[in-house]
């Protein structure tokens, strides 16, 4: 026992310390992530980065109250949304080392009166395999939402339905199945899942902010706001108690976030195997791939290996994106739904931290000199295939002229996303004019020739 409280008391003193001078990359990433931050019109966003398993970077931007002008900084707490699956997802995995469960147990173990118990898994539960309908599948908030509730009552209404499909077969995000695992395990561990999460977790990892968004909540923490459509930024009703649970209820600092990511780069707090649970895609029974292990995705980023989770609850968006190659984290978490600013901004900060701006840079700057000359009817042959030039007939140069010239003066270009496909590289742009913005569906051959550039209108 005494060797375990040493080796905790360890953790926490090494996460403490793991927090270096202020990066040389600050300045590049202070100017980027306020050019972000100013073009959403959101009222702020906190940044935490990770490298070399320290915390290299933590700054906020904006505002956390706009009605006091209250602004936001490092100590601000925001909500993270579902980024909280990934802790009630390594509750399992410690009371699996415990013994005490087993990623194969059925429910019907614990809750043998819920829809097809003795069929499902709590491995299907985290890897939202189990076809127990979502209880929250809007983005926005919803009049039942303000009601407190509690997670009995929301398993007894959804998890006694009719499955959307059958175990294993498909694979749907559910809040459902993570509310289940949440009391899951508070039975087994006999104890409430914050406050295993604390002893186990927070206090260990010395995450002095974590917790739950209502029992724990700080006149200093983040306002929730909302938008509709391209409106301003306007207050939002939060969720009533009960409703988030293990889904979704926890509020933090994007630097205690980010000593949680320190820890899973570490292997710290789970053991070996627990990670290699953690992290290993979760197959579906035909063996298709799901992108998707125990509360966390799993992809790439230019072809170097990604984990994360994105988070999203009234007022708050959050994204938590891990490169185990690189002993690198970023952490994103802003005060208002209904923009898309998390994404560009951790996006264009691992480019930037990872050393691929440049190339993203230049790679841009060529889509938008395509795409301004489509707008005057003509093309460089000389940087597309055989096919793609076939593609640019004179037909179809005209019709690319008249309504690209028709949306007014291209103002921006924005890289979405990334992936392999067919031998080529797959992007996605947002590209915005003055009058709409459209998307362009793009291949690139390795020899950096484009086998297609579409530009697809955005209904």
């Amino acid at each position: 026992m005494k060797r375990r409280i040493l080796l905790v008391l360890g953790i926490a003193a090494s996460v403490a310390l793991a927090q270096k001078a202020e990066s040389p990359l600050a300045p590049k990433l202070d100017e980027k992530i306020s050019e972000l931050l100013k073009a959403s019109g959101a009222p702020s966003v906190s940044v935490a980065v990770v490298q070399n398993n320290e915390i290299a970077y933590a700054k906020a931007f904006g505002k956390a109250d706009i009605g006091a002008g209250r602004a936001a900084d490092v100590s601000t707490r925001y909500a993270v949304g579902s980024i909280s699956k990934q802790f009630t997802a390594a509750a399992v995995l410690l009371l699996q080392e415990q013994g005490k469960l087993s990623l194969d147990d059925k429910v019907s173990k614990w809750f043998p009166k819920l829809t097809r118990a003795s069929e499902i898994t709590i491995r299907q539960l985290l890897s939202h395999t189990s076809g127990y309908e979502d209880y929250a599948p809007q983005d926005y908030i919803i009049p039942e939402w303000t009601k407190v509730t509690t997670p009995e009552a929301v398993l007894d209404r959804w998890a006694k339905k009719p499955l959307n499909f059958d175990p294993g077969t498909r694979w749907q995000y559910s809040n459902t199945n993570y509310v289940l695992a949440g009391a899951i395990v508070e039975k087994v561990s006999g104890k409430s899942l914050l406050d295993f999460l604390g002893e186990k977790i927070f206090r260990p990892l010395g995450m002095t902010t974590a917790g739950d968004c209502f029992a724990a909540k700080q006149p200093s923490d983040a306002v929730a706001y909302t938008r509709y459509a391209l409106g301003p930024p306007r207050p939002a009703a939060r969720e009533a108690e009960g409703w988030y649970f293990a889904a979704g209820e926890l509020c933090m600092t994007p630097s205690d976030l980010a000593r949680w990511d320190i820890s899973f780069l570490e292997k710290h707090i789970l053991s070996a195997k627990s990670y290699e649970e953690f992290t290993r895609e979760v197959k579906l029974n035909d063996g298709k791939p799901t992108h998707y292990a125990l509360g966390l995705s799993v992809g790439e980023m230019d072809g170097m290996p990604v984990i994360s989770h994105n988070g999203e609850v009234s007022g708050f968006l959050a994204s938590n994106a891990v490169y185990p190659t690189k002993d690198t984290a970023v952490i994103v978490l802003s005060n208002e739904d209904g923009i898309s600013l998390i994404g560009p901004v951790s996006r264009d900060v691992s480019q930037i931290v990872l050393g691929r701006e440049m190339a993203a840079s230049g790679e841009v700057s060529q889509v938008r000199g395509i795409l301004e000359g489509l707008q005057q009817g003509h093309i460089d042959r000389a940087l597309f295939t055989a096919n793609a030039n076939s593609y640019f007939s004179d037909l179809s140069l005209r019709d690319y002229q008249a309504s690209l010239t028709a949306l007014g003066k291209l103002q921006s270009v924005t890289k979405q996303a990334e992936t392999l496909r067919g031998g080529m590289t797959h992007r996605s742009y947002r590209a915005q004019f003055e009058k709409k913005t459209v998307s362009l569906n793009v291949y690139v051959m390795p020899d950096g020739k484009y086998e297609q550039f579409l530009v697809v209108e955005q209904i």
